[in-house]
């Protein structure tokens, strides 16, 4: 178990000069491993007990924090830029050189804001992997950048390359980027991705919600770190972060001092995964989170979906809208065109039923 919580640990376990070693010399298994660094640190106890606080100092403080991280994080960003620059012509060694500026700058934005942190499991970090991540907070990208191994990429949308000086940094790191304006340029995306994982022998970090939770609840996984996965056979290990939506909330520049726990699960082998059951291993995947959350971050579940089913007649609306729009073809289902015959066995009922009343009558 590590804790983290100040800044007299940055440079611990780690000699300076090698922030910025490029000698070609050092191409070994050294120079693609992905293990990480684990320090351990001190942490103040009297920060395990978090009341949120939104006094006038408090927000005060916030801003103070957020202005300096930025400040912080700007100045190592162009820095950095410069490195990679200078290192145009050597593509690895950009990525070893994108998951240091990571490791600096994550550190030191979390010292900033302040947040103790419990870190579990990281010995499941040592070995090449694709890292998944649950998203409800920024914190979650400092966290990711300051713990993911050296010979990791990231995947993001491509428009990231437009962010002001993050983007194009996150380019030249020779970070990867999908298209994710339709579902088959994306899938060529995931393709060309694996390829490149494969080739320069790297691990991954990918958040499979596709995008951020605004209340820290988890949403519903999507596929593509399935479809990486059987491309790559590599397996998989989640990263379960929990607080970090109470230490900066969806929309909020408001930063509190919450107890966040980063915690790495044991990795799951896909070496037998099949194309055929993507749907059973993204419900795998997403339940072991489900398990480790707590209540506050669950997902939430709906009565049918809880009986693991909807309303008759809402399945039955749904087959006949399918049925209509298909025709029966082969983009219905047969699930659906079952649906439909439920309804016009139910039309056939009520018929034979109004029919007998008013034969009564």
């Amino acid at each position: 178990m590590m804790e983290f919580g100040g800044i007299g640990s940055i440079l611990r376990n780690r000699r300076l000069e090698s922030y910025f070693d490029t000698n070609p010399g050092s191409k070994s298994e050294e120079r693609y491993s992905t293990k990480a660094v684990q320090e351990v640190v001190k942490q103040p106890k009297a920060a395990e007990v978090f009341v949120e606080d939104d006094g006038w100092f408090s927000v005060l403080l916030s801003w103070i924090r957020i202005v300096t991280g930025f400040v912080t994080m700007m100045v190592t960003t162009f820095v950095w830029a410069i490195i990679m620059l200078v290192l145009l012509p050597w593509p690895y060694e950009r990525v070893r050189q994108g998951n240091i500026y990571g490791h600096v700058t994550g550190r030191l934005m979390m010292w900033i804001l302040g947040n103790p942190i419990k870190i579990e499991g990281m010995e499941y970090s040592d070995e090449r992997a694709i890292f998944i991540s649950n998203h409800a907070s920024p914190i979650d990208i400092f966290l990711i950048m300051w713990l993911t191994p050296t010979g990791t990429v990231g995947i993001a949308k491509k428009e990231i390359i437009w962010y002001p000086l993050i983007g194009q940094l996150y380019l030249l790191a020779n970070h990867l980027r999908i298209d994710r304006s339709n579902p088959t340029a994306a899938i060529e995306s995931l393709k060309e991705a694996a390829r490149a994982v494969v080739k320069n022998n790297l691990s991954l970090i990918i958040f499979p919600e596709g995008t951020r939770s605004k209340n820290g609840r988890l949403l519903p996984f999507k596929k593509g770190f399935v479809h990486l996965a059987l491309q790559t056979r590599l397996p998989i290990v989640p990263i379960v972060m929990t607080g970090t939506h109470k230490a900066w909330k969806k929309g909020s520049l408001h930063v509190r001092p919450a107890p966040i726990t980063v915690k790495y699960l044991p990795p799951i082998k896909t070496d037998n995964w099949t194309q055929d059951k993507i749907n059973e291993y993204v419900d795998l995947v997403h339940d072991a989170y489900v398990k480790q959350l707590p209540e506050a971050q669950k997902p939430v579940v709906s009565e049918a979906q809880n009986q693991n089913k909807a309303h008759p007649w809402e399945e039955a609306r749904r087959g006949r809208e399918c049925t209509r729009t298909n025709r029966g073809g082969e983009g219905c289902s047969s699930h659906c065109r079952s649906l439909d015959s439920r309804v016009i066995k139910c039309r056939h009922r009520l018929f034979s039923f109004l029919n007998s009343e008013f034969a009564k009558n």
